[in-house]
């Protein structure tokens, strides 16, 4: 495996404690880089930490991305201990299960954007003035071939993943002259413990979808959220890259 050069920048990482965040912290660390980890489950981050601590320096926040207070606090403990955010990677995400758009509960709805897309719009907007202050940044954000596509059975989570990516391209084209490179990576699903919230109908379908008859491996995703989040990336900006096993047709 080709080491991407990120040494000495810190990467912070939502969702970090597990499934594509988890992947990335490990190659994050074994290509220089110092980490820290935000996720919403203490125990699982503390347990990760422990043993990500292994590979190099890793800090954790537990904090709740949708809570604009307890973001702007994780930027500040993170820069604290660190010195600096380089690359911002707003892995952290929930599918609210399955169901036809009318059957589903607004109530869950609601919680999928929430977590999906004003999660990431509140790291960005957390993260964006330090990145300017410094001079230099990256922001990969994950999103969905379900945004580009729309999954039948997941609107919530589809519309979430759709407005993440117009996020990305909005925020790209303000920061473009800026050294602050802002894009997405829309993967088709990649067998974690997210499934635990499918249906099997649901899993079967996506499974049914790619070309290569197979689930995405954390680790595939996390050698291309990392490219972009490295110096390497330095003309891609406001753009979204297919992890897609050949399911995706623009």
């Amino acid at each position: 495996m080709n080491k991407i050069d990120l040494e000495g920048r810190v990467v912070a990482i939502t969702g970090g404690a597990r499934g594509i965040g988890y992947a990335v912290a490990q190659r994050a660390l074994n290509s220089g880089a110092s980490v820290a980890l935000w996720d919403v489950d203490a125990e699982r981050l503390a347990r990760s930490q422990r043993e990500l601590g292994e590979l190099g320096k890793v800090s954790a926040v537990t904090v709740d991305l949708t809570q604009e207070a307890a973001v702007a606090q994780a930027v500040e403990q993170t820069v604290a201990g660190h010195g600096a955010i380089d690359v911002l990677i707003n892995c952290a995400g929930i599918t609210g299960g399955n169901g036809a758009t009318w059957e589903l509960d607004p109530d869950v709805w609601r919680r999928v954007i929430d977590v999906n897309l004003i999660g990431p719009y509140l790291t960005c907007r957390a993260v964006v003035p330090q990145m300017l202050k410094q001079g230099y940044g990256r922001i990969v954000n994950i999103a969905s071939v379900a945004g580009k596509e729309g999954n039948p059975n997941a609107s919530h989570y589809s519309a979430s993943k759709a407005g993440l990516i117009g996020l990305t391209k909005s925020l790209g084209k303000e920061l473009a002259t800026r050294n602050i490179l802002v894009n997405a990576v829309a993967p088709a699903a990649a067998k974690t413990e997210i499934f635990d919230s499918m249906s099997q109908q649901h899993i079967d379908y996506m499974l049914s979808k790619i070309p290569m008859n197979r689930f995405l491996l954390p680790e595939e995703a996390a050698s291309l959220i990392l490219w972009l989040s490295s110096e390497d990336c330095a003309f891609s900006t406001g753009s979204v890259f297919d992890l897609s096993g050949g399911r995706a047709t623009y």
